[in-house]
């Protein structure tokens, strides 16, 4: 895996899209690690921002204004150099926000199932949108509400409950086609 050349050729920043239990932060921390590029949880990034939780956020502001605040701190994590931001799952569903990450950014969808969501934030409250809610019902509609505005994502790859190391590997690879795609539509543009 080392040998592969996307090091060279990852002109943007990259950024990880996909709901919650998607596993965003986990693969984001070990993506930017192997491409040796800063990480950045824009959640994390936004409570230090705001100087309380998200979830305090939603408590006393509401939805709309968490989703203002999403928007800024993205805005200003994307004017950086390249690295690696894990989005929290509502920021591509934002039009603005999407719009800005399409423009800047290498966009990965990590397209995660209904069941495997469920298990990876089942018993956590740290999620907003899941407090004092059926959860399983809640984010089946999350899903079908969201999938199809996270495929407009550059790369789409499935999560899947495997070892981090195999996840990852399928991220380089992805990444690798992908901007071996966009480097060959390069050579081949007509010049203005």
């Amino acid at each position: 895996m080392k040998n592969l050349p996307i090091k060279n050729i990852i002109n943007r920043p990259i950024t990880l899209i996909g709901i919650m239990g998607a596993g965003k932060t986990t693969l984001g921390k070990r993506l930017a690690k192997q491409l040796n590029l800063e990480f950045f949880d824009s959640d994390i990034e936004i409570e230090d921002f705001a100087g309380c939780t998200i979830k305090t956020i939603f408590e006393r502001q509401g939805e709309q204004a968490f989703r203002n605040i999403e928007q800024k701190v993205l805005a200003q994590l994307l004017s950086g150099s390249n690295r690696v931001i894990a989005t929290g799952g509502g920021a591509f569903i934002d039009p603005d926000t999407r719009l800005l990450i399409k423009e800047k950014t290498i966009s990965i969808w990590l397209k995660t199932d209904l069941n495997l969501a469920i298990s990876r934030v089942e018993g956590r409250d740290k999620r907003p949108l899941l407090n004092n809610v059926d959860i399983r019902k809640k984010l089946d509609q999350i899903i079908n509400q969201r999938n199809p505005i996270y495929a407009e994502a550059d790369i789409t790859i499935d999560s899947e409950n495997i070892p981090h190391d195999q996840m990852l590997n399928r991220l380089l690879y992805a990444l690798a086609e992908y901007s071996g795609t966009q480097s060959q539509k390069m050579k081949t543009r007509e010049p203005d």
